[in-house]
């Protein structure tokens, strides 16, 4: 398929450009793209613009299908129509609609190659169905992986592991940017996957626990109303601050002294890696594939989910014994540079979709 003096045409589909982990994924990839073996394209289904001026940052062209702030009958026609016009070697489909209109309207089409994105541990998006439309399947996390083979019956040689990456110069730690109060961050969208009700008992308790604590909670979601009535009620405004999504989330890790996440389920999250790149011990629960990035013990602390009691103890640990943090902080920056630099992610994409695209 591919012309030596030519590179390969990609286009990467994404359902929007709101903040996510797979939404930055998908960015640095574009970015980082070798352009001698690829000329991608940036393929956007609906509004959503939290993340276009790092889109931007690329390079690439943008091709947008809609400005609406749901995936209409309108985008998925624009989408058809371009991908007959055009015709892409590869199309790379990630998040849950993309995957499934990308991948039925990519083989109508016959787009050559099709390869998808799966980094959500739930099956929202007919796997059981569509998996043999695509080529290859790129996941995030063996634990992903290890669903969709036992549970999905998807073909374990049509996958691809490859773990997710962090620009480890833009998230070094900044020693002098910690708070002068103990801190903890929790960076994510409040929806049921991340617990966010549970996360907020769990700073509660910690809060009566260390009164001079901070504790904050960054991003947006349905959840959002909830934890601010349950803030209110509980006259906690001066500990808990509930705060918009940012573009930079730098400056609140680096200040931080702990990061803690809660969720009920996860594939494999950006924030933790980013998180240790900054050099924070991480506090999170013990689901999806979180223990392949956290080493407990060692990076940071693993609880069982759904135990808020259980995870406020382990924020107050640390909060109160600076030398591990410290160390925890130190080890788990180790880890990321080892293991989830972006020129490893990015080297290891491109040999799976060269292999892909061979005839």
């Amino acid at each position: 398929m591919n012309n030596a003096r030519q590179p390969i045409t990609i286009a990467v589909l994404l359902q929007d450009l709101e903040f996510g982990g797979t939404q930055q994924y998908a960015l640095r990839l574009l970015k980082h793209m070798d352009r001698a073996k690829f000329s991608p394209e940036l393929w956007v289904l609906r509004g959503g613009d939290d993340m276009a001026a790092l889109a931007a940052e690329t390079g690439v062209n943008v091709v947008r299908f809609s400005d609406a702030k749901t995936v209409t009958p309108f985008a998925l026609a624009h989408l058809a129509w371009r991908l007959f016009r055009s015709r892409p070697q590869i199309l790379y489909t990630l998040t849950v609609v993309p995957n499934i209109w990308g991948r039925l309207l990519g083989t109508l089409a016959r787009v050559p190659v099709i390869v998808s994105g799966y980094r959500s541990l739930f099956p929202r998006q007919w796997e059981r169905l569509l998996w043999r439309l695509s080529d290859k399947i790129i996941c995030n996390a063996d634990a992903l992986k290890e669903i969709m083979v036992r549970q999905l019956a998807v073909a374990p040689e049509r996958i691809a592991v490859i773990p997710n990456s962090v620009d480890t110069d833009h998230f070094r730690p900044e020693p002098a940017a910690k708070a002068a109060q103990p801190t903890v961050v929790f960076v994510g969208r409040l929806v049921a996957e991340k617990d966010p009700m549970n996360l907020l008992e769990a700073f509660r308790l910690a809060a009566q626990r260390l009164p001079r604590a901070q504790f904050e909670i960054i991003g947006g979601g349905p959840f959002q109303p909830e934890m601010e009535a349950r803030i209110r009620a509980c006259s906690l405004e001066s500990s808990i601050k509930l705060l918009p999504a940012i573009a930079d989330i730098r400056p609140a890790l680096r200040k931080a002294w702990v990061f803690a996440l809660a969720s009920a389920s996860e594939a494999s999250p950006n924030v933790i890696i980013e998180a240790m790149a900054a050099g924070l011990p991480v506090v999170a629960t013990h689901v999806g594939g979180i223990p392949e990035l956290v080493e407990d013990g060692t990076t940071g602390l693993l609880v069982e989910p759904g135990n808020p009691a259980r995870l406020a103890e382990t924020i107050v640990a640390l909060l109160t014994d600076e030398e591990r943090r410290r160390t925890m902080g130190e080890k788990g920056r180790e880890r990321v540079l080892a293991r989830h630099s972006i020129q490893t992610m990015v080297s290891q994409t491109e040999q799976v979709l060269l292999e892909a695209a061979r005839p």
